[in-house]
């Protein structure tokens, strides 16, 4: 029994010592920004270049990235809501990331358009697969997209083997429930086939499985125990985390601890996080709603940003965390009808949130 806790403590000290923080965004949308001439610009509206001033005023050193099958198939509500990334769309994206001398997250949704818990669409290339056949699509396209940029100098340090798939990947054939047993073995395949290829083509990238369920400890642990008992290859749990549908923040310290202590062989990153600042032309939610916690307004964003740093500062093991479009800025030419106003720049003025400035406290 000492020899265990000896181990577990020497995996402990492992992960805490030697993982490097990370600190950054989804920025999946910048390049249509930047190509329609949009400024962005800090607190006091100075004009700054995007990729420069996140990094030396707020500490960025990552950067997240997505990657559709074919969004060229996905639906026109969902182009209008930023569904583009192919292939030749990432690449100077990527370019641009490294050239700053940032760490890549690639994040692959195994579908032509969002992927999600609500939502994991079959690619309409692969809609007639059975399981194999899906198994191998997945192997094949990560394979192909990981060799095309590596072709293109292009090596992603973190590899997201498929978004949110709490609920499974590729319905109907992958779909899972945490609570429930049905399921797990084609979930566990088609995770393998995508873990394998990014191992042969990127074999030093660090591979997350991503799921949005940490309001329920149940489902979160019992997602991951299933993966454990199927020996899934991964090495970072990462979990989507937004106030207004995951509780509070003392809450999701909670389940960190649990995950901690559960799973110590593993590191954790928030791949996703945002708060609202406004819901001014927002179509999805009404005036203040989601302000049980922190207030629908800049300095409630803020306030969210500081408490929530302030928690994840508390765990060692928490090695990363990602604002999810945090380059929205509408003050140009917008990129979408409607407004989401949980980003860091201030979709009227392009000035830097306060937010901005809180979410660098997570490295200092």
């Amino acid at each position: 029994m000492k020899k265990i806790i000896l181990l577990l403590a020497l995996c402990l000290t492992a992960i805490t010592t030697s993982a490097q923080r990370l600190l950054g965004g989804d920025i999946s949308v910048l390049p249509n920004y930047e190509k329609d001439g949009t400024v962005y610009r800090d607190s006091s509206g100075r004009k700054v270049q995007f990729m420069d001033f996140v990094k030396t005023e707020g500490g960025w050193n990552a950067i997240r990235v997505r990657l559709f099958v074919d969004p060229e198939n996905a639906p026109e509500s969902a182009k209008k809501e930023g569904v583009c990334q192919d292939i030749n769309y990432i690449i100077p994206l990527c370019k641009q990331v490294k050239a700053a001398g940032m760490k890549l997250m690639l994040d692959f949704h195994y579908s032509d358009t969002w992927a999600d818990p609500a939502k994991q669409y079959t690619p309409k290339a692969w809609e007639r697969a059975g399981r194999q056949a899906l198994a191998d699509s997945v192997y094949a396209f990560t394979r192909r997209s990981l060799l095309q940029l590596k072709g293109e100098g292009i090596q992603p340090d973190l590899i997201q083997v498929g978004n949110e798939i709490t609920f499974g990947m590729l319905w109907p054939t992958g779909r899972v429930n945490p609570l429930k047993d049905e399921g797990w073995d084609t979930l566990a395949q088609f995770i393998a086939s995508g873990t394998k290829a990014c191992r042969e083509i990127c074999p030093k990238a660090k591979i997350i499985i991503h799921t949005e369920h940490a309001q329920d400890w149940a489902s979160t642990y019992g997602y991951y125990d299933k993966l454990r008992h199927r020996h899934a290859d991964y090495d970072i749990i990462g979990l989507s985390y937004y106030p207004m549908w995951h509780g509070t923040i003392s809450h999701l310290n909670v389940v960190l601890d649990s995950l901690e202590s559960n799973f110590p062989d593993k590191e954790i990153m928030i791949v996703e996080t945002a708060a609202y600042y406004s819901h001014e032309n927002d179509p999805w939610a009404k005036p203040n709603q989601y302000s049980e916690f922190f207030p629908i307004s800049r300095q409630g964003q803020s306030e969210f940003t500081l408490e929530l740093v302030s928690m994840l500062n508390y765990h060692p093991r928490v090695t990363g965390l990602f604002w999810w479009f945090p380059e929205e800025n509408q003050s140009a030419q917008p990129q979408a009808n409607n407004f989401l106003n949980r980003g860091l720049f201030d979709n009227h003025s392009g000035r830097a949130l306060p937010a901005f400035y809180e979410f660098a406290k997570f490295r200092k």
